[in-house]
């Protein structure tokens, strides 16, 4: 990821035409723990969320309720920004592309790459959901392979942007890693795609099919801008790229460490037409786009279309925000997809949290409580440091390397260690004054265990690391940097961190 002290954050908006689903929880929850770990490391960070608002397939959405379209995005982006809350996010800002800040950046980069942009007519098959024309050879039996649905076929003039202008410029940024493409696979894909060969790309729709809805094209109000090139521009217009601030001077434009986190469904458009704008408009390109899969239902890709959602408000109201960023980041590969049931959850939440965690945690307490523990400096055994230091640093290769399943085994790895310690030590037994300093000493090294813990718990359970350092009596360690070692602490048990479900 960089040692540069500045660090630009940024998942996919999301199309508001339905409610948001655990996938897009996801996201949201990869992003929040890589920003919480750039800050920790004592980083200046910029996390960016935000929804798609201007796309047909939210005109059509409240064309079915019978609302206008303006009414279903203002009601439904309510919804997504309450993923902040639910899920517990440090995002730094939410755009929404109805903003004014948006429109003004879109339509100015439009104009930044005129010099690409021609207007012809032109037939072909579009999907709604992807917002894309798509060629035959795309189709799976005449269906669209992402969505499942027919395309629609479409004949009227359009603005183009010569694409295949950039094809050798592509291939040699993606190829040199100069955008890097996690994981490799997804680069590979990337470049087998640009290797068939780019086409110009149409990127504006009649104001007549778009129901005049969406943002204009400049100079020509009978156009509107294609969603896609309006969305793209999101992570620049969020920094202010259209009165150029000095946020967007700070971020995009002087800072090298800029990093999309994606679903694999819109892989092309980050990673092949966001650059081709970028270039075309002459502005630096990101540093990294890394791309997850999804969280499958059944086997099946959870889709709104699809009918087989999972509602995180209702998933955070039964087990808690922490249980719910647990599962996403320790049981969904981080690249691959992975499925959801709640029998999963909650084996994982029983076996990991309420036995693992939640146990080791009272059951130190307990020790330290019973044995009258005097919190004092000792002394930590060697065994003790170097399964910590050995802890630290498996947890940081795997978070620099997205990796959140792997960082949290490491800490789950020292979790098991600690009980082994325990039962090894026997801690509760006590038969003169030697045995019980030395029980003392136990103690006091589990208690160091456990502030090594809570912090490298704060980017994936920020509130449950909080719980911990509380009970220990210590404040929360905010610098993954700061190495403990000796502490004083003032036991102060609490209900269970994760009651039995």
């Amino acid at each position: 990821m960089g040692e540069k002290k500045r660090q630009f954050i940024s998942t996919a908006i999301d199309y508001v035409n339905s409610n948001p689903h655990l996938g897009h929880a996801l996201e949201k929850v990869q992003a929040d723990v890589i920003t919480r770990y750039f800050y920790l490391s004592g980083k200046t960070t910029f996390f960016l969320s935000g929804t798609d608002e201007n796309s047909l397939k939210n005109v059509r959405a409240a064309q079915k309720e019978g609302i206008s379209a303006k009414k279903l995005v203002d009601r439904n982006s309510k919804k997504f920004y309450k993923l902040k809350e639910i899920l517990n996010l440090s995002y730094d800002d939410f755009i929404r592309t109805t903003e004014i800040r948006h429109i003004k950046g879109a339509q100015k980069l439009w104009l930044a790459c005129q010099k690409d942009i021609y207007k012809k007519k032109y037939k072909g098959l579009y999907c709604v959901g992807c917002e894309a024309f798509l060629k035959e050879s795309e189709l799976v039996d005449g269906l669209c392979p992402e969505h499942q649905t027919k395309p629609e076929l479409i004949e009227e003039e359009n603005y183009f942007f010569k694409l295949s202008k950039y094809q050798t410029d592509l291939k040699k940024i993606i190829k040199e890693d100069k955008i890097k493409i996690i994981p490799e696979t997804r680069k590979n894909e990337v470049l087998s795609f640009i290797k068939q060969g780019l086409e110009d790309i149409c990127i504006s729709r009649s104001a007549e099919r778009a129901h005049n809805w969406g943002i204009d094209v400049p100079d020509d109000p009978s156009q509107k801008i294609w969603v896609w090139f309006d969305a793209l521009s999101n992570y620049i217009t969020a920094l202010g790229y259209a009165e150029n601030t000095k946020k967007f001077q700070e971020f995009w434009q002087e800072n090298e460490q800029k990093l999309h986190i994606i679903g694999k469904g819109v892989l092309r458009f980050h990673s092949i037409y966001w650059p081709a704008f970028l270039l075309s408009a002459n502005l630096p390109l990101p540093k990294t786009i890394f791309v997850h899969g999804y969280i499958t239902s059944g086997g099946q890709k959870m889709s709104k279309s699809l009918g087989n959602v999972i509602d995180p408000f209702e998933l955070v109201k039964k087990y808690g925000t922490d249980a719910v960023r647990y599962f996403l980041l320790r049981e969904i590969p981080p690249t691959e997809d992975g499925d959801f049931t709640e029998e999963k959850f909650q084996q994982r939440y029983n076996g990991d949290l309420a036995s693992g965690l939640g146990n080791l945690v009272a059951r130190v307490l307990t020790l330290a409580q019973n044995s009258e523990f005097k919190s004092q400096k000792s002394k930590i055994q060697i065994k003790i440091q170097k399964e910590i230091d050995k802890t630290w640093k498996d947890y940081k290769i795997a978070l620099e390397n997205f990796k959140f399943n792997e960082a949290l085994s490491s800490i789950w790895q020292l979790i098991s260690f600690c009980d082994r310690y325990i039962e090894k030590e026997r801690p509760w037994e006590s038969k003169n004054q030697k045995s019980k300093i030395k029980n003392q000493k136990v103690i006091y090294n589990l208690l160091i265990a456990l502030a090594n813990i809570a912090q490298m718990l704060q980017p994936f359970l920020p509130k449950t690391s909080e719980k911990i350092f509380k009970q220990l009596g210590i404040k929360p360690i905010k610098d993954l940097r700061f190495k403990i070692q000796d502490l004083r602490f003032k036991i102060k048990k609490e209900k269970p961190l994760f009651p039995r479900i």
